[in-house]
């Protein structure tokens, strides 16, 4: 008998329980929804593809090296209207790298194509950072070629220990629709 009174007690109690107000449940239904979005805006983009390309399309027109600097910007020289015009492609603009070593020097290769009628000129690029370098297999891109551009991050330039860094490279063209482009790379560097 103790049991079944129990039971009935027990039972009796979970009757008498009050219903969750509905503006708890609406306000954590607002938290979920709020935290998603901030979630989902500060996403990376899905890192792209591996580049397809044919050795014969990379020009080596003027190869140089970009670095960081502070100077300012010499003027584009643009085509004149009237001539065919350049235009700038970046199929990919974001590579992340991982997680990498405190002291480790990582690269990623992007590529710059042309796919307009007249030559495309890199006027300057420039990086975010001192620990990041790029080098350019051509400054000219003729018409229907590329150029390869190779970014390299030194994890160990400076301490970035136990931090999330993005680094990037600007780069200048007399592209007249597009004349700033950049790409981007992530890195997780470990503690130690």
């Amino acid at each position: 008998m103790a049991g079944t009174a129990h039971q009935k007690v027990a039972s009796k109690k979970a009757r008498e329980k009050k219903p969750i107000p509905f503006s708890w449940v609406f306000g954590g239904l607002i938290v979920v929804l709020i935290g998603g979005y901030v979630y989902l805006s500060n996403a990376e983009p899905a890192p792209e593809p591996p580049l397809q390309y044919a050795a014969a399309d990379v020009s080596y027109q003027k190869p140089f090296r970009a670095v960081h600097e502070m100077g300012g910007s010499p003027p584009i020289r643009f085509l004149p209207k009237d001539q065919p015009q350049p235009k700038i492609v970046l199929p990919a603009t974001y590579h992340d790298f991982g997680l990498i070593g405190a002291r480790a020097v990582v690269e990623h290769r992007f590529m710059v194509r042309n796919d307009g009628e007249g030559p495309l000129t890199i006027s300057r690029a420039y990086t975010t950072c001192g620990c990041t370098t790029a080098e350019f297999t051509a400054r000219v891109i003729p018409p229907g070629k590329i150029a390869l551009v190779t970014l390299i991050f030194n994890a160990g330039f400076h301490d970035t220990r136990g931090q999330v860094v993005k680094r990037g490279i600007i780069i200048e063209s007399n592209d007249r629709g597009n004349s700033k482009t950049e790409f981007w790379a992530r890195a997780s560097v470990a503690q130690g």
